[in-house]
């Protein structure tokens, strides 16, 4: 009643194959949600980057407004320029779907007896139409950029900056 040795055996090859499968199979999965969660992380970087970059605009304008180089800009050339604020929701190119929420707040400092105005802007920029949101949606970015800028005029300097010399 003896069976030969190969006989007894039988079989084990297919519990091996199977667990190679399965195992094999294991890893196609994992790698599938991994790239996945991949594509979907770089999305997110991607938005996010370009955020800071909306909101880098919105603060450049900002600046631009409230230091006016130039005095072009109401109220004129003896007179600071108004702190500059609001909803920019006009960005081009691959900025478009993004607003940026522009706040300004002004303070005046005297330095050698010269008046100097403070804006302090902060600019955010997210990809909802309501900006900073207060229940975001999935897939919501949002980016902040604060500035503090000075400028100091002198109606007494020569035009067109009217600088102060400190």
């Amino acid at each position: 009643m003896n069976q030969p040795r190969s006989f007894r055996q039988r079989g084990f090859s297919l519990i091996t194959a199977i667990f190679l499968i399965v195992v094999l199979a294991a890893l196609g999965a994992y790698m599938v949600i991994f790239t996945g969660l991949q594509q979907a992380t770089l999305q997110a970087d991607v938005l996010g980057v370009r955020a800071y970059y909306a909101a880098r605009a919105g603060a450049e304008w900002a600046i631009y407004r409230a230091l006016d180089p130039d005095n072009t800009i109401a109220p004129g050339p003896t007179s600071f320029a108004a702190c500059p604020g609001g909803t920019i929701n006009t960005l081009g190119g691959t900025l478009s779907p993004f607003t940026v929420v522009i706040n300004c707040t002004p303070s005046t400092a005297t330095e050698a007896g010269n008046t100097i105005n403070v804006y302090a802007i902060t600019a955010t920029a997210c990809n909802n139409a309501t900006c900073p949101s207060p229940s975001p949606p999935s897939g919501y970015v949002e980016r902040q950029i604060a500035v503090t800028v000075a400028r100091c005029k002198d109606p007494a300097a020569a035009a067109p900056r009217y600088e102060c010399g400190l």
